[in-house]
């Protein structure tokens, strides 16, 4: 399933394509909890298929995949970075360069915190990592699990564009 920027509370802002596998409900919200909070690792390979089948298959050959970080504490407290290890199937998938070009600078917690604090947590969460330069002509897939608010997506695109990353996709296992 592909959402346009209007289906994703874009509120008309100036979004790349984003593509999502869907709603985050039924099984597919089964499968992203048992992966993300109880780290059933062996769930990284389906969900990256998954986001895979959503994906266009002509994507240039010579794509980046981007992780948006998970806070450190998450990933201590859970035994994973999950969406890490998302991208790192995606990658191994498409046989794209997997790059951790975005950086979590705080651990702030998004769960239950409402949209206003989202978005001022998200503008201060991302860095670029400045051992990894962007190349404006290739093309970056920004992932990460599930799209909420928006607010953390939204801090990727601005770092990658920020950083010279002129082609950039947003894929996503679901929506909230």
């Amino acid at each position: 399933m592909h959402r346009d920027k209007n289906g994703l509370n874009s509120k008309g802002k100036n979004l790349p394509p984003i593509y999502v596998v869907d709603k985050r409900n039924g099984i597919l919200e089964r499968l992203i909890n048992d992966y993300k909070y109880y780290s059933v690792r062996d769930l990284a390979q389906p969900l990256a298929g998954l986001i895979d089948e959503i994906l266009p298959k002509d994507l240039p050959k010579d794509s980046v995949v981007v992780p948006l970080p998970t806070a450190s504490n998450h990933v201590r407290a859970r035994g994973l970075d999950h969406t890490y290890l998302i991208a790192k199937n995606l990658s191994k998938l498409r046989n794209y360069k997997l790059r951790r070009i975005i950086l979590r600078n705080k651990n702030t917690v998004q769960v239950g915190a409402g949209r206003t604090a989202r978005i001022a947590q998200a503008e201060k969460a991302y860095d670029l990592n400045p051992r990894i330069p962007i190349d404006p002509e290739k093309t970056y897939v920004l992932l990460d699990d599930v799209w909420t608010t928006g607010a953390s997506i939204k801090a990727g695109i601005k770092i990658l564009k920020k950083a010279g990353a002129q082609k950039i996709i947003v894929a996503l296992l679901a929506y909230s």
